[in-house]
């Protein structure tokens, strides 16, 4: 008899989105490829984020860097949420330990010039073909940036920890503030295309800033325009994650942009986060990543914890509750995996 060879659709991590019967927990991290890796660092000597970002070859090594020092069941392309608005002529620099700086913000009619229309990513797309010919059976996930996010990174100038600058003009100058998500909705929609028409096997949409706005603003202001993100790639048939940091009071929300999977930060348990879900749901999280620094007993306590609450979910990878924090030691990553699969 021949053997069939698994493939990405087989994962556990797939079957997982897709509510389906899995051989064990998958897990992967945000910022899985990253600064709390030493191969990482060395590879990334000398060369500024942006670029890193834009070297297929680079892209290719630093992606698969996690999955085969952890046993992750996901890869996820490195890049960054603001590369396509560089792509679509925005000034800007990622700087280290600050994150994404906007040369000239976007404040008025007037300064929605310095947004062109969505670039070129080819160089995306390449770096997907080659991590598709590297990974096999293990599944490869995309992501952009969600419009709110993207926005506010435009009109602050940068991470902001009040949002003013946006949260003001979304209010006073709503006709604008629409102009500017749709048109960022086109850009995110673009950068994700790319990555899908190359191949990835699902996508994550992260609104890392949404969790600053009411649920009312949120769903005025911010959910016609990630709708039309995740229903502009519902064609692809992949699942579709989506995630913000202090979101548990707009989850429902969220997951009415169309998501399939719905991420959660660690500020509220992964059972109530089901509930508050309607009961019925698939979802990513939740690990507090300040934890992965505690001892070992409590670590793993938290884990065992968390994997117990995803039971009360239709589906549930481990994750999380944001991203790896650049200190922790890569051995603890690789032990929590070990824990999860064997649980």
């Amino acid at each position: 008899m021949s053997r069939v060879t698994p493939t990405p659709r087989d994962s556990a991590f797939v079957r997982a989105c897709r509510g389906l019967p899995v051989p064990h927990t998958p897990v992967w991290f945000m910022r899985q490829a990253g600064r709390s890796l030493p191969e990482y660092r060395k590879i990334r000597e000398g060369i500024a984020m942006l670029d890193s970002c834009r070297r297929p070859d680079l892209v290719t090594e630093i992606t698969l860097q996690p999955v085969r020092r952890h046993g992750v069941d996901a890869a996820i392309l490195f890049s960054d949420i603001v590369v396509p608005l560089a792509a679509a002529g925005v000034a800007l620099d990622i700087v280290p330990g600050t994150g994404p700086v906007i040369s000239a913000p976007i404040r008025s009619r007037a300064d929605l010039g310095h947004l062109g229309e969505p670039g070129d990513v080819g160089f995306v797309a390449e770096a997907v073909r080659l991590l598709l010919a590297e990974l096999g059976p293990t599944p490869l996930i995309g992501f952009a940036g969600a419009p709110f996010t993207l926005a506010s990174y435009l009109i602050e100038g940068g991470p902001s920890r009040n949002h003013e600058h946006t949260k003001a003009l979304m209010h006073s100058e709503p006709a604008l503030w629409h102009e500017l998500a749709g048109r960022l909705a086109d850009t995110a929609l673009t950068f994700l295309r790319a990555q899908l028409d190359a191949g990835v096997d699902a996508i994550q949409l992260f609104d890392s800033w949404a969790g600053a706005l009411s649920e009312r603003d949120y769903r005025e202001f911010v959910l016609p325009h990630s709708v039309k993100v995740l229903d502009g790639v519902a064609a692809y048939g992949v699942p579709r994650i989506h995630f913000g940091v202090g979101t548990g009071e707009l989850l429902g929300a969220m997951r009415d942009a169309g998501a399939d999977v719905v991420g959660v930060d660690w500020r509220i348990p992964l059972d109530e986060a089901v509930r508050r879900l309607g009961g019925h749901a698939v979802v990513q999280g939740n690990l507090d990543p300040a934890l992965l620094h505690a001892s070992w007993p409590v670590l793993e306590a938290e884990v065992r914890r968390i994997v117990d609450e995803g039971k009360a979910a239709d589906g549930h990878i481990f994750n999380l509750g944001h991203g790896v924090l650049p200190g922790v030691d890569p051995d603890v990553l690789t032990r929590v995996v070990g824990l999860v699969h064997g649980l």
